[in-house]
C-alpha cells in the first residue's frame, strides 16, 4: 500500500534548504510544489502540502500534488483534521518542524519527519552510520561492561 504524505509547506518555505528554490517562480507556494514533485522527495507516493491562508491570485499549482489552503483555520489544524479523517493513520507521513503537530501526528499513529529529514534523506542515512560507528565496542570492552553489570545486578 503506498504512502500519503501530508506536508506543513511554511515549514519548508522557510526552511534555509529551499530559499534559492523560492525565487524560481513568482509564488514560493508554487516553487515548493515543483521542487517537491521534481525532486521527487515523496516517491510515486501521494502528496498533500498544506499552507495557511487563501492561494495567491493566479495561483495554478501542479497536478502530481495535491496544495491545500488552510482559508480561516492555521494549516496545523487543518493537518489533524486531514489526518483525523484517514482510516490508516500508518500509512501517512507527516512532515512538519511544529511539535504541536508532530505529537498529534505520532499520537495518532502516523509517521513524522522534520523538515531536515524530508529535504535530505541521505543525510539521515548518514548520521545513522555515523552514530553505529560510534558505538562499536571491542571484545574485551564488551567484557568488562559485562562484568561490572554483573555485580550491580547479580550480587
Amino acid at each position: 500500500m503506498s504512502l500519503q504524505f501530508i506536508i506543513d509547506g511554511y515549514n519548508i518555505i522557510h526552511n534555509p534548504a529551499f530559499i534559492q528554490e523560492k525565487k524560481r517562480t513568482s509564488y514560493p507556494q508554487e516553487s515548493l510544489l515543483k521542487y517537491i514533485n521534481n525532486k521527487r522527495l515523496c516517491g510515486k507516493n501521494k502528496i498533500i502540502v498544506v499552507f495557511d491562508g487563501y492561494p495567491p491570485k493566479d495561483f495554478s499549482g501542479i497536478d502530481a500534488v495535491n496544495a491545500v489552503f488552510s482559508r480561516k483555520e492555521s494549516a496545523d489544524e487543518s493537518i489533524k483534521r486531514i489526518l483525523e479523517s484517514h482510516g490508516s493513520r500508518g500509512n501517512i507521513v507527516v512532515v512538519s518542524d511544529d511539535n504541536e503537530v508532530r505529537f498529534f501526528s505520532k499520537g495518532a499513529g502516523a509517521r513524522v519527519l522534520s523538515v531536515d529529514e524530508f529535504m535530505n534523506p541521505k543525510k539521515k542515512e548518514h548520521k545513522k552510520r555515523e552514530l553505529a560507528s560510534e558505538i562499536e565496542l571491542s571484545f574485551s570492552q564488551m567484557e568488562k561492561i559485562n562484568k561490572e553489570l554483573r555485580k550491580i545486578w547479580l550480587e
